[in-house]
């Protein structure tokens, strides 16, 4: 077995537990909060929860996409992070997720349209589009969406964990080959998700690259949480994970590469829909960038692309995990700020709206989501003892 650089195995630090009880309190503080809101305010809790389910869900698909590119490129960078990734998308969390989308599916009726037999028989595009959008294939497009991300994450989680036990160097093949068929399954089950879940809500409008849009997205949240983790088990005398700069720098560079493919996919959707002029695609958009929603629009390029680019060109903070936590932080905030952007206009264009039920939600998820995850990191040592690629990985500068 491997040892860490102080004398141990690589095993999460007795500040992981202490950090998964307290996300365990907030959950519990959260799900009294959302309760309280499902009693008083039932609309508005169907639509603050797909809010913060999303946010909440980006962590687990996100890592689990960063994941099953490791494993495709087989590159030392991704072999400090694996257990990370690992336990952020793991059968824990995202069967964790497969559950908490029950009060999704309870909401459909609060939440769609197209779920109104009335507004569909009076309506030909929701009509024509009635094949695809109604309850019964809505709700079992997504237990397939779901079920393929727990197969991919348990399939590969179970290859590391032989890896471990065995060392036989043809698991590392084998996981290669599906992390291959993996990024496939997920690119493609995720952008459906994201027309189902998110797109569906405005059914008029439609963007053939809104499924990238969320996958990157969702990249960027995983790595920003990858860079927190980074720094809880890499800083101290006797780090769990001996972390050295150019390792921190990798996962700059590749949250920084992140960070400008979300916006360029964003400015393209954006400019190929405005010069077309379209009225039912530009809608979308009138209502963003104009009255209320203005504000928000204009936060969101500073705070989810403007400013985290201006801090990241810094080779010296993205060698520092104590200077990338700060914009790591801004980041996880501004996926949030993202997804309300992308959900909450649906439902009112024209006011700005921001309900307590908006801080609840991630909350409540967010809290059981992290307790989960630092179930994952104490599980496991945090680097894979016999991966071939270990050694080049923990080599010194």
């Amino acid at each position: 077995m491997n040892s860490g650089s102080n004398g141990g195995s690589y095993l999460a630090p007795e500040s992981v537990g202490k950090i998964g009880r307290i996300g365990l309190v907030a959950g519990i503080a959260g799900l009294v909060l959302l309760a309280a809101g499902f009693a008083t305010n039932r609309d508005q809790f169907f639509r603050s929860y797909l809010t913060g389910y999303m946010w909440m869900l980006g962590l687990s698909a996100g890592a689990l996409g960063v994941l099953l590119l490791h494993h495709v490129t087989r590159g030392a960078w991704g072999v400090m992070i694996r257990r990370i990734l690992e336990a952020a998308a793991s059968p824990r969390t995202l069967g964790f997720a497969a559950v908490a989308f029950l009060p999704i599916a309870l909401g459909t009726h609060s939440l769609y349209e197209w779920t109104h037999g009335e507004v569909v028989a009076a309506d030909a595009i929701l009509t024509h589009k009635k094949p695809w959008l109604n309850t019964p294939a809505f709700l079992t497009r997504s237990a397939i969406y779901l079920a393929i991300w727990i197969v991919f994450a348990a399939v590969l989680g179970r290859l590391s964990a032989r890896q471990d036990e065995t060392g036989d160097r043809r698991l590392a093949l084998w996981m290669q080959r599906w992390g291959a068929a993996g990024l496939v399954a997920y690119l493609l089950s995720m952008t459906f998700a994201a027309f189902d879940w998110l797109m569906s809500l405005t059914p008029h409008w439609y963007s053939t690259i809104y499924g990238l849009y969320v996958i990157i997205g969702q990249a960027v949240a995983a790595m920003a949480l990858v860079a927190l983790a980074a720094l809880l088990l890499g800083e101290g005398p006797s780090p769990a994970v001996p972390f050295q700069p150019r390792h921190l720098h990798d996962l700059g560079k590749l949250l920084f590469a992140f960070v400008c493919v979300w916006a360029y996919f964003g400015y393209s959707q954006f400019i190929i829909i405005w010069s077309g002029n379209l009225p039912e695609e530009t809608t979308f958009y009138t209502s963003r960038m104009n009255g209320a929603w203005k504000a928000t629009t204009i936060a969101l390029v500073l705070l989810h692309y403007a400013l985290p680019f201006a801090l990241l060109l810094s080779r010296d903070r993205k060698r520092s995990a104590r200077a990338l936590a700060p914009v790591a932080v801004l980041l996880l905030f501004a996926r949030w700020l993202d997804l309300h952007w992308l959900i909450a206009p649906s439902f009112s264009a024209d006011a700005f709206t921001l309900h307590w039920l908006d801080l609840a939600a991630p909350l409540a998820l967010g809290g059981f989501w992290l307790f989960l995850f630092t179930l994952g990191l104490k599980a496991r040592p945090l680097l894979p003892e016999n991966e071939p690629f270990l050694k080049e990985a923990l080599a010194h500068e």
